[in-house]
């Protein structure tokens, strides 16, 4: 599995929110001198996170973003699936019937295995935790 740009992106994106929480709005022309995203980029990141209605979000010179919930609520898992649509390792795991007509049927324990491994491990870890951590090491373990 492989986690795109737009997903790491999405996440980094997720996390300046949360580490600014405190501070009202957040325009994206901060969160794109912190994190070095062009701003560009940035536009098409927020429009897929608008979209199920993680972000408070207010138009306007005086406007910007911010979470619509606490850093604690939003899990790593819930952030790149939003970006990436789907952190399933081969197409069509979420319809088991439609992976079972193909080459890979007796491979799908397999891939369901590692689908809720890799669900289980990223849905464990929230925008807190990592804010938390931040100035430990990362050893998170399965």
């Amino acid at each position: 599995m492989k986690i795109s740009t737009k997903g790491r992106y999405a996440l980094c994106v997720m996390l300046d929110l949360a580490e600014h929480c405190n501070e009202g709005l957040v325009s994206l022309k901060d969160i794109s001198d912190r994190q070095g995203i062009s701003k560009k980029y940035l536009e098409q990141i927020v429009a897929l996170l608008n979209r199920p209605g993680i972000l408070k979000t207010v138009r306007g010179s005086r406007g910007g973003y911010m979470l619509a919930k606490a850093p604690d609520k939003y899990s790593v898992a819930e952030i790149l699936e939003i970006a990436e649509g789907s952190l399933s390792p081969v197409p069509n795991l979420e319809d088991p019937s439609e992976l079972a007509a193909t080459s890979d049927a007796q491979l799908l324990p397999v891939w369901q295995g590692l689908y809720d491994v890799v669900n289980s491990y990223l849905g464990g870890i929230t925008l807190q935790d990592i804010l938390d951590r931040r100035m430990d090491s990362y050893d998170y373990s399965i």
